[in-house]
């Protein structure tokens, strides 16, 4: 049994993994202050801003080949200069992407506003990710990866009906664990109840197929419509997800499992430079850890946290700059 001491990110260069899921540029601006300001007129000076792949799946894939996996990636872009740059990118990181072109919609590109307390909001569009099909997916692309994981699950209307269950089904027929990202729907900030309560079914249908679910405990209680987490854990392991991700923020990660809740303290950052991504990262190091029966479940969480502590400080290059 590996224990803290023996345990380093050497041990992420012999595992693989594919993923399916968003790929857009992301513009990202330095924090600024929140306020009733920003809906006046006015300007607001920054001291950086930074163009980088973007998409919860490329970001995922390119950390996973950034701490040394091999990694496939599948994906949508449109028939322009900007997918085929992501394409590029992607390709010379080290992530064999295998991605759908259409002449019928555009490469999206999202804007993430960072503010000084430390909230987020993501201004996007993203019409090649929102017309992502199951019949995009080239699913020979499957073989020879242990792991899947489906990322950014709420963009693409046609893959939540029925789409992400095939393709769930279909990994799990060639023996892969599977792995869901139930990240935050933008239908929940402004979206009919009912349309809300019909996606969220839709999903639920498809968790049967699912090893692994990730999310903060906002999402997943939102997703489960639970009061709490603990609740939202046993809703979810009702449905048919066998363990859980949870992130955790200031105070670390999670695990659960068959009633049992492990977890691990946050790894504190020496300064913060990334801003986002935080989860993907975190997701990334416990997919990649996901078949070690010999390493403890609190020590697997607390490496993905030190990785999640270096990312943060900008000690760790994971994503990369277009």
């Amino acid at each position: 049994m590996l224990n803290d001491t023996t345990l380093s990110d050497e041990l992420f260069k012999t595992t693989n993994l594919c993923v399916v899921g968003n790929i857009n540029r992301d513009i990202k601006l330095a924090p600024i202050a929140p306020g009733s300001y920003l809906c006046e007129d006015g300007e607001t000076p920054v001291p950086w801003t930074a163009e980088s792949v973007g998409g919860g799946g490329a970001n995922s894939a390119c950390a996973a080949a950034a701490l040394g996996a091999r990694v496939g990636f599948l994906g949508k872009v449109g028939a322009d200069a900007l997918g085929k740059r992501l394409e590029e990118v992607l390709l010379a990181h080290g992530v064999t992407a295998r991605l759908s072109r259409s002449p019928a919609c555009q490469t999206g590109t999202s804007v993430n506003l960072a503010f000084s307390n430390g909230c987020r909001h993501f201004i996007s569009s993203l019409p090649n990710n929102e017309a992502l099909s199951f019949d995009d997916l080239d699913l020979a692309a499957l073989q020879g990866y242990n792991h899947l994981l489906r990322s950014d699950v709420w963009f693409s209307t046609v893959m939540l009906r029925g789409g992400n269950e095939q393709l769930f089904r279909q990994a799990r027929q060639l023996g892969m664990r599977t792995s869901l990202d139930i990240n935050w729907d933008p239908q929940w900030n402004s979206g009919e109840r009912n349309l809300i309560a019909e996606r969220k079914r839709l999903l639920q249908q498809a968790l049967p197929w699912v090893s692994l679910a990730h999310g903060n405990t906002r999402e997943l209680m939102a997703f489960t419509g639970a009061e709490s987490l603990q609740a939202s854990l046993r809703q979810l392991e009702r449905w048919g997800v066998e363990g859980v991700v949870v992130h955790l923020g200031a105070e670390g990660s999670g695990y659960y499992e068959r009633g049992s809740f492990v977890t691990s303290p946050a790894v504190a950052a020496a300064g913060r430079v990334n801003t986002t991504g935080t989860g993907d990262v975190l997701s990334v190091c416990m997919i990649l850890l996901d078949g070690r029966g010999d390493i403890p479940m609190a020590s697997k969480l607390g490496l993905a946290n030190q990785v999640v502590s270096e990312f943060i400080a900008g000690k760790r290059s994971l994503i990369p700059a277009l």
